[in-house]
């Protein structure tokens, strides 16, 4: 069974597309799309297990350039 989860991800100003595509270019990731409201890019990654995904997270996605802050929310079957 995979984890899936939503990465909310707030930027630096005028960096939502540059980051939206660098997201979206990481093994992993479903899409990533530029929102309005509190979170500038809002992603949607898979991984195969919890750590995998934290990895994918703190190891790449927050290593780019204009990210400021992220929040992961995973996706529960209720």
């Amino acid at each position: 069974m995979s984890v899936s989860a939503y990465i909310l991800i707030q930027t630096e100003v005028a960096k939502a597309a540059t980051v939206a595509r660098a997201v979206q270019a990481i093994a992993g990731v479903v899409s990533a799309e530029g929102v309005t409201g509190p979170y500038d890019v809002i992603a949607r990654a898979e991984a195969a297990t919890m750590d995998e995904l934290g990895q994918m997270v703190v190891g790449r996605i927050q290593g780019i350039e204009g990210i400021i802050r992220t929040v992961t929310c995973p996706v529960v079957n209720l």
